[in-house]
C-alpha cells in the first residue's frame, strides 16, 4: 500500500466497463478504488448516441461523459492510453482511468460479427488479456448474455455490485415483526407513561426479540401493536397503537382491509413521516391506499397543495411526442392505474364516471414524466412514485431529492415485476431505498400482504 491506502499496480485488476454500467451509475468509474478502469471507445460512442433527445437515460449519459472528461483533464493521448490517475479529493490519486482503442486480435480468438458493439467490447478485452498476460482483466456489465459470451471467450465477467446492498431480497426488512404469543413475555422490564393521550412503553430488550429498526411495527397474537420510536443500547421506546382505531381509520371513504393496510394508511396520514415505502404483490392495495390518503390530505385536511404522480415507463418519453391531443389525453394510458383506483373509490356513487371526472378536475393531480422532474423542487406536495422497482438507485435518488419543504414522498413497487433490462430484484432502486432508509426516523416501510383483487386473481397468483 502507498500513503493513500492504494494497492500497488502489480496487485491491481483491470476492469473494463460496459455502457450499461455508466447508465446504471454515472459515477461508477470512481468505485473501483486502487484498480485500473478502462472505458472502450465503443462505450463512448454509445453514450454519445444516447446523451441527446428525450431518452430517460440521457441525463445519466451526460453525467458519465462529464465525469470522464473531468478525470482525464489535460492528460496527453499517451497518458489517456496508459492510464490517468483518478483524483480523490484530499486523499489524492487512487486508481487509473484509460480510454481503450480496438486492436486486431488473432482471428481464431475473435467473436464473429464485429458490427455488434457487445462483440467489439469482448474482442477488445480478449486483446487486452493477450497484451497483459500477468494482469487480471475483468469485463463489468449488467447484461447477462454478454457475460455468458465473454466467459465463452475465456474472459472473466462480473456484474456491478457497488450499489447492491443485499444478496437476497428475502433479507429485506418488511417494516413489521409478527411475534408468536405475547410481546410482553419477551421483555424483562417495562416503564409505561401517558402523554397527550398516547401510551409510551420503555422496555428492556432481551435475546428473544428479533433485530429491530426505527419506525418498525411489532405485532403479537394478543392484538398488541407497537411502533418502535427509539432504540438506545438495549432499550426500546415503543408507542402503543391500539388495533381497533387503526382498523377503523378512513381516508376518502377507504378503510383498510387488514392490519398491514391499516399500518400503511397510518403512516400515509402521519404528518411527521416524510417517506412511505409500500411494497407488495399485485392487488395488495398499494396504489389505492396511497391515492386515498393523497386525496384526503389535499382536498380535506389541505396539508399538501398538490399530488405529483410519476412512474418509470419504458419508451414513454420517445413515444408520446407526435400523438394528437392535449398532454392530459396523451398521459391517459399511463394514468390508468390512478383512474382505475379512483373508480374503485367511487364505485358506490350514483355516477362513477361523473365522480371520477369531477375528482380529476378538482384534485390538483399532476402526472409528470421522470425526465421533467430533474432540477425541480416540489414544495408542500405529495409525490407518488409508482413502479419503483423499475428505477435504478441513481434514478431513485434523483427523484427523492426533489422533495422540498413540507413534502411527502410515497414509493410504490413490486419486486416481482421488474420490466427494465439490466435490473434485478437485488439491484433495483426499490431494494436500495428500502435498505438505506431502514433507520430514517421520518420514514416507514411496509410490505403489504396479498389481499386478493378477486377469487380468480387469487387462484391465478397461486396456480399459474
Amino acid at each position: 500500500m502507498d500513503e493513500h491506502g492504494c494497492a500497488h499496480p502489480t496487485q491491481a485488476t483491470f476492469y473494463v466497463l460496459d455502457t450499461n454500467i455508466l447508465i446504471h451509475d454515472p459515477n461508477a468509474l470512481l468505485n473501483f478504488q486502487e484498480h485500473h478502469v478502462g472505458i472502450p471507445m465503443t462505450v463512448l460512442e454509445e453514450l454519445d448516441k444516447l446523451k441527446t433527445g428525450k431518452h430517460t437515460v440521457a441525463a445519466e449519459c451526460r453525467q458519465a461523459i462529464r465525469l470522464i472528461d473531468q478525470v482525464l483533464g489535460e492528460a496527453t493521448p499517451e497518458e489517456v492510453e496508459q492510464g490517468v490517475p483518478i483524483q480523490r479529493g484530499k486523499s489524492g490519486p487512487c486508481g487509473l482511468l484509460s480510454i481503450l482503442m480496438s486492436r486486431r486480435a488473432e482471428a481464431e480468438e475473435r467473436l464473429p460479427d464485429d458490427e455488434s458493439n457487445d462483440n467489439r467490447i469482448i474482442n477488445l478485452v480478449v486483446d487486452l488479456k493477450k497484451r497483459w498476460p500477468n494482469v487480471p482483466v475483468v469485463l463489468v456489465t449488467k447484461d447477462i448474455n454478454m457475460r455468458l459470451k465473454a466467459r465463452a471467450c475465456g474472459v472473466a465477467a462480473e456484474d456491478y455490485h457497488t450499489d447492491q446492498l443485499i444478496d437476497d431480497v428475502s433479507l429485506l426488512p418488511r417494516g413489521y415483526h409478527n411475534l408468536s404469543g405475547s410481546f410482553w413475555d419477551r421483555v424483562s422490564k417495562v416503564e409505561t407513561r401517558q402523554d397527550h393521550g398516547r401510551t409510551w412503553h420503555r422496555v428492556q430488550l432481551t435475546d428473544n426479540l428479533p433485530s429491530l429498526h426505527l419506525n418498525e411495527f411489532i405485532l403479537d397474537e394478543q392484538g398488541f401493536v407497537g411502533w418502535v420510536k427509539g432504540i438506545k443500547g438495549d432499550e426500546l421506546l415503543i408507542l402503543d397503537l391500539h388495533q381497533e382505531p387503526l382498523l377503523h381509520q378512513e381516508a376518502w371513504g377507504l378503510r383498510p382491509r387488514d392490519i398491514y393496510q391499516a399500518l400503511a394508511l397510518f403512516a400515509l396520514l402521519d404528518p411527521d413521516i416524510h417517506l412511505v415505502n409500500l411494497t407488495g404483490a399485485a392487488g395488495s392495495g398499494k396504489t389505492i391506499l396511497a391515492l386515498a390518503a393523497a386525496i384526503e390530505q389535499t382536498m380535506v385536511s389541505k396539508r399538501y397543495r398538490r399530488i405529483i404522480a410519476t412512474r418509470s415507463v419504458q419508451g414513454l418519453d420517445e413515444d408520446i411526442g407526435f400523438l394528437p391531443g392535449t398532454e392530459a389525453e396523451k398521459m391517459e394510458p399511463w394514468l390508468g392505474a390512478i383512474t382505475d383506483n379512483l373508480e374503485a373509490l367511487h364505485m358506490d356513487d350514483e355516477s362513477t364516471h361523473g365522480s371520477v371526472d369531477y375528482i380529476l378536475q378538482k384534485v390538483p393531480l399532476q402526472f409528470k414524466s421522470l425526465n421533467y422532474i430533474r432540477g425541480r423542487s416540489f414544495q408542500q406536495s405529495l409525490i407518488l412514485i409508482d413502479e419503483c422497482q423499475n428505477l435504478t438507485p441513481h434514478q431513485m435518488k434523483t427523484i427523492i431529492t426533489r422533495a422540498g419543504s413540507g413534502s411527502k414522498v410515497v414509493c410504490l413497487g413490486n419486486l416481482a415485476q421488474i420490466d427494465t433490462p439490466y435490473l434485478s430484484a437485488t439491484s433495483s432502486g426499490l431494494t436500495y431505498l428500502t435498505e438505506r432508509f431502514k433507520d430514517f426516523r421520518h420514514g416507514v416501510h411496509i410490505t403489504l400482504q396479498g389481499v386478493p383483487r378477486s377469487a380468480l386473481a387469487e387462484y391465478a397468483e397461486a396456480h399459474l
